[in-house]
């Protein structure tokens, strides 16, 4: 009898399903005390951040296109709906996310993902620095004006995971972490700040309804502004950290898919009551790099785990120490920041303005608190430096001939509005004979602004009585300055 060949999900795999579980247990344990902080930020209900990481996690798992990548309330989404929650409550910020996941998947649908290989390497660069940083700096509070004893737990804690990989990597260091210093807590009675502390966790599931708004054009009016502000935050950072996965992994995420997967996410989400969110990278990477998950059971179990340990086992989980969490998120840091970019070596080697571009995103991530501004800001520079440094490519010689009767300029480069508005000062109008020729062979045409530069320079020679050809066009470059010449100035 023939052997039928099925292509099993790779999670099925006893020793990848084992990674996967163990995985998704290490990441619902640390998302836990954050979905409790980010809903503070935003000023609702501890159970509104748990609600909405339940569901994040468990429906981008199936819809998403980034395999690993965890999905949950985040730190940039509780900003942004912080406000709405504060003055106009729950139901207009339910509405706000649900909204918002709208936009993403409209946003996803017209192609935002592609967007993303105008990032450059050093703002990718910036951005994991940044992040890592922000990671960093959310766990020094946990450490300051604490109990003692929080000090030696935390230091327990780092020297277990530095440690115990070196005998096994079955179970995940930050998972056997964790259950140490929660048993050593308990058993000695030891007085430190607990993840109960945050806040009350959740008894029961999340129930779906309809947010309690009025369905009017004052509503849209108002939610509109926040949900496009959330869309595209949410959208940044999750294609952002689906980047960085690739890499990590070596593979190819579909990012389209997980744009629209963010969206539908986000909707379901809303319907349940939670405050929305996207990608998080602190909790990605301890799934990825120090767990190693590699599939979506991962990210599926660490939503279904969070609902479990909050309703389950909602008392032992509040008295787990925070310094057993803080020590994961510190090491997970230093981990997820790029030490060979700031290496001497490195920074002799890299150009000037690659350097101020990972600088200046990795400024602006920190000040403002907002990893959506620094990527942009950072992404701008590095336009801006490019632009500059390829104008100052451009170059123009002339060659009169013997006779003096024509002069032939060639020019060298790429012409764009940086380097042709100083394209023009090149000739000499006044003192070169009656034939120009303007030999554009080695040159590349590329938007309306070389147009114009190359209409003012026929204009300058025609109102001396002199004639110019413009020739060596290749045919884009044709294209374009036929289509536009004489058109660009209004006077025709």
């Amino acid at each position: 009898m023939p052997q039928l060949s099925l292509n099993r999900p790779a999670w099925l795999s006893p020793s990848v399903a084992r990674t996967e579980v163990l995985g998704g247990l290490v990441v619902a344990l640390a998302l836990i005390p954050e979905a409790i902080s980010f809903s503070i930020i935003a000023g609702v209900d501890p159970s509104v951040g748990l609600f909405a990481s339940f569901t994040m996690a468990v429906v981008i798992s199936v819809v998403g296109g980034r395999p690993a990548m965890i999905s949950a309330a985040t730190g940039a989404i509780a900003l942004v709906v912080a406000p709405l929650a504060r003055e106009h409550g729950m139901g207009v910020l339910v509405a706000t996310v649900i909204l918002g996941g709208l936009f993403q998947v409209a946003l996803g649908a017209l192609g935002v993902a592609k967007l993303m290989r105008f990032v450059p390497r050093s703002v990718m660069v910036g951005f994991v620095n940044s992040l890592a940083i922000m990671i960093f700096m959310a766990q020094v509070p946990e450490l300051i004006g604490v109990p003692w004893a929080v000090y030696p737990l935390f230091a327990a804690g780092l020297v277990i995971m530095v440690l115990f990989p070196k005998l096994t990597r079955v179970i995940p260091a930050p998972l056997v972490s964790i259950v140490a210093l929660t048993a050593v807590t308990i058993a000695a009675g030891i007085a430190v700040p607990t993840v109960g502390d945050k806040g009350a966790l959740p008894s029961s599931l999340p129930v779906p309804g309809i947010p309690a708004v009025p369905l009017t054009l004052g509503t849209l009016q108002l939610i509109a502004p926040y949900a496009l502000a959330f869309a595209l935050v949410g959208l940044m950072e999750s294609l952002m950290t689906a980047k960085l996965v690739d890499d990590i992994t070596d593979t190819r995420s579909n990012k389209t898919r997980e744009s629209i997967g963010q969206g539908i996410a986000n909707i379901v989400t809303g319907f349940f009551g939670g405050m929305g969110g996207c990608a998080m990278i602190g909790q990605t990477m301890i799934n990825v790099k120090t767990a190693g998950s590699r599939t979506r059971l991962s990210t599926f179990l660490a939503g279904a785990f969070l609902m479990v340990l909050c309703i389950v086992f909602g008392p032992l989980v509040s008295q787990m120490p925070m310094a057993a969490l803080v020590a994961v998120m510190v090491l997970v840091s230093v981990g997820t920041f790029d030490w060979h970019s700031i290496a001497p070596q490195t920074l002799k080697r890299m150009p000037a303005g690659e350097i101020v571009v990972m600088v200046v995103t990795v400024a602006v991530v920190v000040a403002t608190d907002n990893l959506a501004i620094g990527v942009v800001v950072g992404t701008i520079t590095a336009m801006v430096i490019f632009a500059r440094r390829v104008a100052h490519l451009v170059e123009v010689t002339s060659v009169t001939d013997p006779d003096g009767g024509q002069v032939v300029y060639h020019v060298t480069g790429e012409l764009f509005f940086a380097s042709s508005n100083e394209l023009v000062h090149h000739f000499d109008y006044a003192g070169d004979p009656d034939d120009v020729v303007v030999d554009l062979t080695d040159a590349h045409i590329w938007d309306a602004s070389t147009v114009a530069a190359l209409d003012a320079i026929t204009t300058k020679y025609e109102a001396r009585g002199k004639r110019v050809d413009i020739v060596g066009l290749n045919e884009r470059s044709a294209a374009m300055h036929g289509r536009l010449s004489g058109e660009l100035s209004g006077s025709h």
